[in-house]
């Protein structure tokens, strides 16, 4: 009995490509249309434009090189700075300044009459700063020190307890996490995605080489005349070339410095060693031994 033939096969040309877009199965959108991915799918070539907000830095030339224009809202950043407790509260006062200032009551128009309460504007809370905060300090900053909590903690599991608490809880987050892993912030990046408030977490500048699931990650330094010294690790978009001079200043500092102590005093040149005095051969004493014999 011979085998039945085998089916025929119909040819490519057959199934001409465009038969996949047929109405039943419509062709994707291009990604720069308006879409569900609209403003989630950036170019490495370019600055990410994400849906979410973002919180204006209160510096310029910063804002222009941080995707959104700000400090992302729905993310982790990290500041990696050479000494812990010096240089951030001159980089974030600005932001936090405004956070607050946004979440003030609105000014009373013609017509309508001002709410006299309302919900108490969110906390910042600082988790294991190095020096205990200042109140006097941070309210000439523009801080308002009724808003802010410090918790100090004894172990780094506690420390990252209430930094995850801080995030689920909707407040602002100022943390120093000097050995949080890399899984650790990935789990404090994965809450951060459903809360509006900035979270900043302030490592050491060795954190640098170890890899972190926040998508902006910012190292400072100190630079000239009271002067911040920024550079962009990591963001997304283009990498970052180059630091930027922030000026950062505080204003009620300034009445306080003369023009000479406002900038940084000059490195002292090393002078030259001078060259060494060749020392004199040691003068070798006659042994009693080497003296001639006296003949008799």
């Amino acid at each position: 009995m011979l085998p039945a033939p085998a089916p025929e096969v119909a040819p490519a040309a057959a199934h001409p490509a465009t038969a996949l877009h047929s109405p039943a199965h419509p062709s994707p959108a291009p990604l720069d249309e308006a879409g569900p991915l609209h403003g989630r799918v950036w170019r490495g070539s370019s600055l990410g434009t994400a849906l979410a907000p973002t919180l204006p830095s209160g510096f310029t030339a910063l804002d222009a090189e941080l995707p959104g224009g700000g400090w992302p809202l729905h993310a982790v950043t990290e500041l990696l700075a050479p000494q812990a407790g010096v240089l951030e509260w001159r980089l974030l006062a600005p932001a936090l300044r405004g956070w607050w200032a946004a979440q003030a009551l609105p000014a009373a128009t013609p017509g309508r009459r001002l709410r006299t309460s309302g919900p108490a504007p969110r906390a910042l809370l600082l988790v294991n700063p190095p020096h205990t905060p200042h109140l006097p300090g941070l309210q000439a900053l523009g801080l308002p020190p009724q808003a802010l909590i410090w918790a100090s903690t004894a172990t780094p599991a506690e420390a990252l307890w209430a930094a995850e608490q801080a995030i689920k809880s909707r407040v602002a987050l100022l943390a120093w996490l000097p050995d949080a892993r890399p899984e650790q912030l990935r789990r404090l990046q994965v809450h951060a995605l459903g809360s509006d408030a900035p979270t900043f977490l302030v490592r050491p500048e060795r954190a640098g080489q170890q890899s972190s699931a926040a998508p902006l990650r910012v190292a400072v330094r100190p630079g000239d005349d009271w002067g911040l010294d920024v550079h962009l690790l990591k963001r997304r978009g283009p990498m970052h070339e180059g630091w930027l001079q922030l000026p950062a200043l505080p204003a009620a500092v300034a009445p306080l410095l003369t023009a000479a102590k406002r900038k940084p005093r000059p490195t002292p040149v090393p002078l030259p060693a001078p060259f060494p005095t060749p020392a004199s051969p040691p003068t070798e004493r006659a042994d009693a031994l080497a003296r001639p014999v006296l003949q008799a």
